[in-house]
């Protein structure tokens, strides 16, 4: 069992159904990354779509499931394709595990020029908080809200703040 660092809440758990960003459609923010093509994904749907656009994230954290079911073979091709390199974690739901929080660190800080793929053995839904934590000043994360759309949320002070709070109630 990994160790795991944060627990959601429940209040969290509700808070959390916002966007933590801002929310948009895929064309908004096909045309959003055309002007800030440094982007992070988290989640298999927003990696799949920037991937069928051919727009590559620095790095993505997957789990090959959506809404509590498989991804499609089609989707599960296509992010396989992405990557130089795979890092292979656990990260039991509704935690941010040691391990992942360390993976996703160690990304933002690297920034390599080869393309990472994080593939989660459990749940990524809240890698988006270390990430956004983590992540250099210029760069987006993005990550997908069922059935609404996709999260933008910008590198800013303000949005790492927000995640500081968030992760000091778990």
């Amino acid at each position: 069992m990994p160790r795991v660092k944060y627990t959601l809440t429940e209040r969290l758990r509700t808070l959390l159904k916002e966007p933590l960003g801002f929310l948009y459609t895929e064309s908004q923010l096909l045309n959003y990354i055309q002007i800030h093509p440094q982007v992070i994904s988290i989640g298999d749907e927003v990696t799949a779509t920037l991937l069928s656009h051919d727009i590559s994230p620095l790095f993505c954290v997957i789990d090959f499931i959506s809404k509590r079911k498989e991804i499609s073979d089609h989707k599960q091709s296509l992010i396989r394709t992405y990557g130089d390199m795979v890092t292979r974690v656990e990260n039991p739901p509704g935690t941010i595990s040691d391990e992942l929080w360390t993976v996703i660190k160690d990304a933002c800080k690297n920034q390599n020029k080869k393309s990472l793929r994080i593939e989660v053995n459990g749940e990524e839904d809240l890698a988006s908080l270390p990430a956004i934590l983590f992540a250099p000043l210029n760069v987006t994360i993005i990550y997908g809200l069922p059935d609404r759309g996709v999260v933008v949320v910008p590198s800013t002070e303000a949005h790492k703040q927000k995640v500081k709070d968030i992760l000091a109630e778990m």
